[in-house]
């Protein structure tokens, strides 16, 4: 009997060994935290010298106004904000200029974003107080005190302050104020084209303090400022210190244009038409304004009943308006102000307004 042979089935192909998968590199995994951390150094080294500089700046600021004639000081200075702001506090600052004005308050808080530090926003929440040459102190509260400074590379630097729901309130010893309260006071100053600036005083709904010409005007009735003014040849309003450069702005041939300007005191109203005004050498004021009066023989008669202009000076002034309104209850007339006078039509009134 024949023998079957076995079939042996061929053998499958051998396959190398698979690599073993590598294990995942942990640089990968810890880079953007690498990179996080990087930039988290960089920005407040960034910070660090921004806040070093800030000080350095306000230093340097304050020693060019002592310079000047000036007192500027401070009891503490604190900076902070970090990461994104820089904010700086001032305890007890103080500002006194060599003509005897002074502005005082127990906490100046200053604030710029890291990323726009020419723009500070400033307030003074705990109030202020303002010292007249010859009046005195007069505490000032509200419910917002606030000023914003920036564009610092142009003359002038835009700056603008915002008073809300303000008190006015002299202290122990100083002579009445004007308004014992207003709703709102705005003040703006801005460069503009062809080297001019721009000056904005507004107050509006003010109340009259409880002595004083708006109070014999205007009583318990609303008080309303306006004063819109462009200055021209700004770039010459250069010196140390207010004085010396107003005196640079004036031999320049500096003028002020009057855009706009009146006062409103209940019944009474002064109206004030677009006119160009100088500055003389002695730092008063010269050129004319056309003005309307309302209500003005009541209002230079009680200038004079104040002791604001000698008794016969008030009659006389009130003469010539009562003659100028006829029959109405609106005067027109010239207020000039020449050698260092101020007129009303042709009455001498006192001297001209005072720039420095």
């Amino acid at each position: 009997m024949a023998r079957r042979s076995k079939i042996v089935s061929p053998a499958p192909p051998s396959l190398p060994d698979p690599i073993p998968a590598r294990k995942s590199r942990r640089l990968g995994l810890y880079a953007p935290y690498v990179l996080l951390l990087a930039g988290v150094a960089v920005w407040s080294l960034f910070w660090v010298i921004a806040r070093n500089q800030a000080s350095s700046r306000l230093d340097a600021a304050a020693q060019q106004l002592r310079a000047a004639g000036y007192e500027a000081s401070w009891s503490e200075r604190t900076v902070g904000g970090y990461p994104f702001r820089l904010d700086v506090t001032l305890t007890d600052a103080r500002l006194r200029d060599p003509s005897g004005w002074e502005i005082e308050t127990p906490r100046l808080e200053a604030e710029a974003y890291m990323h726009a530090l020419g723009h500070w926003v400033m307030a003074a929440p705990q109030g202020l107080s303002f010292a007249r040459p010859r009046g005195g102190v007069v505490n000032v509260r509200g419910k917002l005190i606030q000023a914003s400074l920036s564009q610092l590379d142009k003359t002038p630097p835009k700056f603008s302050f915002f008073g809300r729901k303000l008190v006015f309130a002299p202290a122990a010893g100083a002579q009445p104020f004007a308004l014992s309260s207003a709703d709102k006071v705005e003040m703006h100053l801005l460069s503009g084209p062809n080297d001019q600036g721009a000056v904005l005083l507004r107050v509006d709904d003010g109340k009259a303090g409880p002595s004083g010409l708006f109070a014999r005007v205007a009583g318990d009735r609303p008080i309303s400022l306006i004063w819109d003014s462009t200055l021209t040849k700004m770039s010459a309003f250069k010196g140390p210190g207010w004085t010396n450069a107003a005196r640079a702005w004036s031999q320049a041939g500096g003028q002020i244009n009057v855009r706009q300007a009146g006062v409103t005191a209940g019944d009474a109203l002064i109206g004030v038409e677009p006119a160009t005004l100088g500055v003389g050498f002695d730092g008063r004021l010269k050129g004319a304004l056309d003005v309307s009066l309302k209500q003005a023989p009541r209002a230079f008669t009680a200038l004079g009943q104040d002791g604001t202009l000698p008794p016969d000076v008030a009659a006389a002034a009130a003469a010539v308006a009562g003659v100028r309104q006829g029959n109405g209850d609106v005067a027109r007339a010239v207020l000039s102000f020449e050698a260092g006078r101020t007129t009303f039509g042709p009455v001498a009134i006192g001297p001209a307004p005072r720039a420095f």
